[in-house]
């Protein structure tokens, strides 16, 4: 009977939390912002957090359409972006300012290295931001600080790796530590105490990009700022928007494509778009490998360009188009935007079965890549 009467109590408490509060918010996805009402309302705030999945390209033609939007609308804008570190700002804004290539402004920033993903998914956008003279923000802080805290946490740092530790650090709240730990847990076995370096790891990233961004916000008070980062890094506003508030109070608001799982107060603006595929991009057709300083054939694709044009397995490339090979970033840097069909100058030197090595120029006509490497 206790039993019962606790039933029936638990079952008159759920339908009046019910009666209170529906337990699902309606939205009408055909009920579409026109771009005109969407951009005033933008414009009314300082800074704009613009969430991606790395590779969607799709997301990142999002992202150019806002900033052309608010350009339009206000020239005084920057744009800041986890893509490039703090040390590279130097490099980001000789090539902003038209004072370098793109090539020699990926060389500079060694973005094969640092960034990875294919360049031409951004390239559209700092086009745009060189073109019309927007300045661009390079957050980042140095790949090797995360990694180094994620390893010993932030008390185990040398003075050295301390020098871009965020000055400001507050502590992740439960939601925040819920997410991270999903992420954390899909990388494998851990050992205790590797979960807290994980947080520790991911705040001096939010941390970190906030300040840098305060502090060009400070410094240019005349100016709004659009931040493009991940969307981990800006859903339900606990990475880097929290940070960014702290420090500086300004309007904000965030904006996600689709793609993420949906759910309440994950966002203000929610961009609908479907999937877009780069073209295809030119590759070699071969797996290469670094050793000893050089970057070796380590296979080739049957009936790839490298085949055809008589590179062997285990030969080392020397230089594409003029331009020296010794990493794969420096492969990707001499390739990033050639097209299938395209040719290119390779210097490779091959083994000879007797007699010391040879030295030979071919001529590559260059294949549809199957992945991100070359």
């Amino acid at each position: 009977m206790r039993l019962l009467q606790y039933s029936l109590f638990t079952l008159a408490a759920v339908a009046s939390f019910a009666q209170d509060r529906p337990p699902f918010e309606a939205i009408d996805l055909n009920a579409t912002l026109a771009l005109e009402k969407l951009a005033s309302q933008l414009a009314t705030k300082r800074v704009l957090f613009v969430g991606e999945i790395h590779d969607r390209y799709d997301h990142h033609l999002n992202q150019l359409q806002i900033i052309r939007l608010l350009e339009e609308h206000d020239p005084n804008l920057a744009i800041g972006v986890e893509y490039f570190q703090q040390p590279f700002q130097p490099a980001v804004d000789d090539y902003i300012a038209g004072k370098t290539s793109e090539q020699e402004f990926l060389r500079a920033t060694d973005y094969f290295n640092n960034w990875r993903y294919d360049y031409r998914l951004y390239a559209p956008i700092f086009r745009y931001a060189r073109e019309k003279h927007i300045p661009v923000r390079a957050l980042n802080v140095p790949n090797e600080l995360p990694s180094a805290v994620a390893r010993v946490g932030i008390a185990g740092l040398s003075e050295k790796q301390r020098a871009y530790l965020p000055r400001e650090r507050e502590p992740a709240d439960e939601a925040y530590r819920a997410r991270l730990r999903s992420a954390f847990q899909a990388h494998g076995p851990s050992t205790p105490g590797d979960f807290e370096h994980f947080v520790e790891a991911q705040l001096v990233w939010d941390e970190g990009m906030a300040e840098s961004a305060a502090a060009y916000l400070e410094a240019n008070p005349g100016r709004r700022m659009v931040i493009l980062a991940g969307s981990g890094h800006v859903v339900f506003g606990s990475g880097i928007p929290k940070r960014l508030e702290r420090r500086t109070h300004a309007t904000d608001a965030i904006i996600l494509s689709s793609g993420e799982s949906i759910e309440p107060r994950m966002a203000d603006y929610l961009l609908l778009s479907e999937k877009r595929p780069l073209p295809s991009a030119g590759a070699l057709g071969a797996s290469l490998e670094e050793k000893n300083a050089e970057c070796r054939v380590r296979s080739l694709s049957p009936a790839g360009g490298a085949e055809k044009a008589g590179i062997k397995k285990g030969d080392v490339l020397l230089a594409i188009d003029g331009q020296p090979v010794k990493t794969l970033a420096d492969v990707r840097l001499a390739i990033w935007n050639k097209n299938p069909g395209e040719r290119v100058q390779v210097r490779v030197r091959g083994k000879q079965r007797f007699g010391p090595s040879a030295e030979k120029d071919v001529e590559v006509v260059l294949t549809t890549a199957t992945s991100q490497a070359p």
